[in-house]
């Protein structure tokens, strides 16, 4: 309704884990709003979204505005319908398809990943994370296939982080997950970001979700002003299979800061 947008980008592999040494990024904030159809939209910042079937398929494009450091296309298959938590927020697994072309070197992408979309306000300001009364949570998601995956928000209101939102797919069979629980199992003693980290849960067929996640990265940024997240590629394994995902440890800004500090003993 103010007819400005924030949109990023960002890139990372296992040899950088903050904004200022991983290969890649660049977030804008205020961006104007072109008069374009949310179904097919180019920002100013170089991000391109097209809608080819709706909550199905999608096309992202990204190119470098500032010079030729990195080009994206790439095209979004969903696996499942959206799962939506409320009616503000919405997750769904899918296939990427396409190119990445960093610095010059050009990657070939063929793999599972995920999209989420959030609508409503976020404020600034608060303690906690996004208002909720929390200030850690996570978000943590793995797919295996077209029939094997798993997805979990979790919030941690004192007791541990426990899941608010999420499913488990196994062997083609989609249901909510009624209950679990996120833990991190050991964190880096120079930054305290995820090392591994493990989710158990019960979906409301009444099975099991044991999944073992070890972090093949991190990157530490604020997605908003009150909303810094550690965003981790992650090889899980859960029900017998290897699956990458990913998962997020998202804090509050206030809630970031005195972790930090017990932590890291720098209080």
């Amino acid at each position: 309704n103010q007819g400005v947008a924030a949109a990023g980008a960002y890139f990372w592999d296992d040899t950088g884990d903050q904004l200022w040494n991983c290969l890649y990024a660049k977030n804008f904030w205020h961006l104007p709003i072109p008069a374009q159809p949310l179904t097919d939209i180019t920002l100013p910042n170089g991000i391109h979204y097209r809608c080819i079937e709706p909550q199905t398929r999608y096309e992202i494009r990204y190119d470098d505005p500032d010079g030729d450091e990195l080009h994206v296309s790439l095209t979004f298959t969903a696996v499942t319908a959206p799962h939506y938590l409320g009616t503000s927020h919405l997750d769904q697994p899918g296939r990427y398809q396409g190119t990445i072309v960093l610095r010059g070197e050009e990657i070939p992408v063929d793999s599972f990943g995920f999209r989420d979309r959030s609508w409503g306000p976020r404020s600034q300001f608060g303690s906690t994370l996004m208002s909720s009364g929390a200030a850690h949570g996570g978000y943590s998601y793995a797919t295996a296939s077209e029939r094997d995956a798993f997805h979990t928000i979790t919030m941690d209101f004192g007791s541990g982080c426990q899941s608010i939102h999420g499913y488990l797919l196994r062997d083609g069979e989609w249901a909510k997950l009624t209950s679990a629980t996120r833990e991190v199992v050991e964190r880096s003693p120079s930054t305290g970001f995820p090392v591994r980290v493990r989710v158990d849960g019960v979906d409301a067929l009444g099975r099991e979700l044991h999944a073992e996640g070890r972090c093949l990265n991190q990157l530490g940024f604020p997605i908003n002003p009150n909303l810094f997240t550690v965003n981790c590629l992650v090889e899980w394994q859960f029900d017998g299979v290897t699956a990458f995902g990913e998962d997020h440890d998202n804090w509050s800004a206030a809630g970031i800061r005195a972790f930090s500090r017990e932590f890291l003993g720098r209080g």
